[in-house]
């Protein structure tokens, strides 16, 4: 699958978070954010797949979607 890259302009959220990245001094605490990022999503994803009744195998094969596209 490739990805396909729209040029927006970014918004204030994506600023932020460019402006935190470039600030980090070490992998691990790079790492730290985007799991915690990552963690944040899932926890999106499962509930909303609760709300809409997907089955525990839709939802697992989500968040292992997301998880290849994410890192």
């Amino acid at each position: 699958m490739e990805a396909t890259v729209v040029n927006t302009p970014l918004n204030e959220t994506q600023i932020f978070l460019l402006q935190s990245f470039s600030r980090m001094s070490s992998e691990k605490e790079k790492t730290d954010i985007q799991t915690l990022l990552l963690k944040y999503y899932r926890k999106r994803v499962d509930a909303h797949a609760i709300k809409i009744s997907l089955s525990n195998e839709d939802i697992k094969d989500i968040n292992t979607h997301y998880l290849v596209i994410c890192g």
